[in-house]
């Protein structure tokens, strides 16, 4: 379940660097609303999280989901390039991230 709860503050971890772009540097109040919300949900769950797994492990895999989601919401959602080599070193994270829960002894 640890892990299940990791995953999912990864998501709103995504979710509040995302409302950054959109909060146009907290000038806006309701995606500053939206990002302040998201990441407190996202501190709450990392906190639940690593009451079960290592905290090393744990903010490696939390902010990898987060660099691999946003990266890849920025080329969606911004114009960011998607040139191969960012590709490649997202795709990196990615397998650091599937490293870590496998050596971590997740299922």
């Amino acid at each position: 379940m640890s892990w299940i709860i990791l995953f999912v503050a990864g998501l709103f971890e995504i979710a509040w660097a995302i409302g950054l772009e959109y909060s146009d540097g907290f000038s806006e109040p309701i995606p500053t609303a939206g990002t302040v919300v998201a990441l407190v949900i996202s501190m709450a769950l990392l906190g639940k999280a690593v009451q079960d797994l290592p905290i090393g492990t744990a903010y490696a895999v939390w902010t990898g989901i987060g660099a691999v989601g946003t990266a890849s919401l920025g080329i969606v959602l911004f114009d960011e390039p998607a040139t191969g080599a960012r590709l490649l070193f997202i795709s990196v994270i990615v397998f650091g991230i599937v490293g870590l829960h496998l050596v971590s002894g997740g299922h």
